[in-house]
This record gives structure tokens, sequence and C-alpha cells, in this order.
């Protein structure tokens, strides 16, 4: 037996393998968050980076614990003091919600904490290509854990703009940026 086919026993080729797989898992899911888009509506591509935005705020309802993060563009709108009545976000602010399922800490510390992923909710500010729902383009993006990939809600870039009618004199936004 030479010395490199000493390399290749059935244990190497097994942690190869299972390397290989476990990579392209992970090259998968990237590519899947690089190519999802809701059907004539927004692309979870336009929101890359998102993972590293800052915090706007914290939410929960039910069992699902939302954590709201921000473009530094949207954020320097939040320090600006928006939003107030009757003023404007500026075009090209991105907000993303990151939905997880709540679980109790484990550790027995009694807290709720984000568990696994359930979605994405997503919004951008483009007056003109989004002109019918008040400049704001709306996505959901659910999370499927045993593909690890996400799939689109809905049709088109209005989805979440029913709802956000409410704040309408915040230009569509509900969520408020609580000091630090």
């Amino acid at each position: 037996m030479t010395p490199i086919s000493k390399l290749f026993t059935p244990v190497s080729f097994a942690l190869i393998a299972a390397s290989l797989a476990a990579l392209g898992g992970a090259a998968l899911a990237q590519q899947n968050k690089d190519t999802v888009k809701v059907p004539d509506g927004l692309a979870l591509s336009e929101f890359k980076g998102y993972e590293k935005w800052q915090v706007i705020a914290v939410s929960q309802g039910g069992n699902i614990i939302d954590v709201i993060v921000g473009n530094p563009e949207m954020i320097a709108a939040y320090q600006s003091g928006l939003p107030a009545e009757g003023k404007k976000f500026p075009d090209g602010v991105k907000m993303v919600k990151i939905h997880w399922n709540s679980t109790k800490q484990q550790d027995g510390f009694p807290a709720l904490v984000p568990g696994s992923l359930h979605d994405l909710d997503t919004m951008v500010k483009d007056s003109k290509r989004f002109a019918a729902t008040g400049g704001w383009g709306y996505g959901q993006f659910n999370y499927d854990a045993a593909s690890d990939n996400f799939t689109p809600l809905g049709t088109g870039p209005g989805c979440g703009f029913a709802c956000h009618t409410k704040v309408a004199a915040k230009d569509y936004v509900f969520t408020l940026f609580p000091k630090r």
C-alpha cells in the first residue's frame, strides 16, 4: 500500500464526504437567501447583510420573539427623529423583522429566549417603485428548518400594506426607536 493510498481509508472518505455535505448545505442555504423572491415583489437578496444590522427594537407576541433591525440609513433616520407625524422616511431605508419561536432558557433561568427561526418580514422605502403602497415594499419569507430554506409568502410588494395603513401618519412604520 502506498503512502497516498493509506490516507484514503474508509474513515477518511466518510470524513471528507461529511465535510463536503456540510459545506454544500451551507452553500445551498446561502444560495436560497440569494435567490428567494416574493413573486412580483421583494427579493431577500435586497436585504443582504441584515444579520449584522443594528437592532431597532424587540417585541413578543404569543410564542414568537421578534427583533427588528435596520440598515444604517434607517438607523440615521430614526436618530433624526422619525417616525414623526407627517414626516417621511427617505428612500433606501430598510428593516427586517426576524421572528423566532420562543423557548425556555435551557439552564433553568426563568426567561423565554429565541429558539428556532420562524420567518423574516422585510420593508424597504422606494417612493417610485412602491408608489401604490405608500412608498414601501413589503415581503415575508417563511423559514423551513428541515430544508434550511426560505419560501416567500404571498405575491407582490404590498403584502403588509393593509396592516401598516393604521400608522399612515407615521409613514407606515409601527416600530419606534427606544432610548438606549
